[in-house]
C-alpha cells in the first residue's frame, strides 16, 4: 500500500487528545535512538508499559514524530504516541496522545467519536496526573 495513501486512511480514522506534563523523572539523553528521527519519548511509553503490564501495551515503536505503541481497552485499538522536548535545565517537556481508532464508516456518520470523559483517556491522565514527578499536567 501507497504509504501516503496509508497516511490518509490512519489520519481519517483516529480521533486524539493529548496528554501535556513536565518531568525530570526521564533522563532523554539515555533513550534509545529512534532511527527515524532523532526526537525523545519512548521513556514515557516504557514507564507506562512497565507499570501497566496487565494492559498489554505494546512495545514502543518508532515513528517520524516520536515513538508509539498500541493497546485494547474495551474492545477498541487505541495507539499511545509519545515525544519529549528536550531542555537545558532537565525539566523536559512531554506530549502523551490517547488516539482512538474508528473506522472510516464511524467517522462518516460521526459515530465513537473520542471524548474528554474517553475511559482510555481519563485513565492514562489519572495516572499522570498520580504521579508525583509529573508537573504542569494538562489535556488538550
Amino acid at each position: 500500500m501507497n504509504t501516503t495513501f496509508r497516511y490518509l486512511i490512519i489520519a481519517t480514522t483516529y480521533m486524539h487528545f493529548i496528554i501535556r506534563l513536565e518531568t525530570r523523572k526521564f533522563d532523554v539523553f539515555k533513550e534509545k535512538e529512534n532511527p527515524i528521527n532523532p526526537i525523545h519519548g519512548i521513556s514515557l511509553l516504557l514507564w507506562l508499559k512497565d507499570k501497566h503490564a496487565d494492559l498489554k501495551i505494546s512495545e514502543p515503536e518508532p515513528e517520524d514524530w516520536g515513538w508509539y505503541s498500541v493497546l485494547t481497552w474495551s474492545g477498541r485499538k487505541y495507539m499511545l504516541g509519545s515525544s519529549a522536548n528536550q531542555s537545558s535545565d532537565g525539566i523536559h517537556e512531554w506530549v502523551l496522545q490517547v488516539v482512538k481508532q474508528r473506522s472510516i464508516l464511524e467517522k462518516v456518520f460521526g459515530k465513537e467519536k473520542m471524548l474528554k470523559n474517553d475511559p482510555c483517556l481519563v485513565f492514562f491522565h489519572q495516572e499522570i496526573v498520580n504521579e508525583p514527578a509529573f508537573l504542569n499536567v494538562s489535556v488538550e
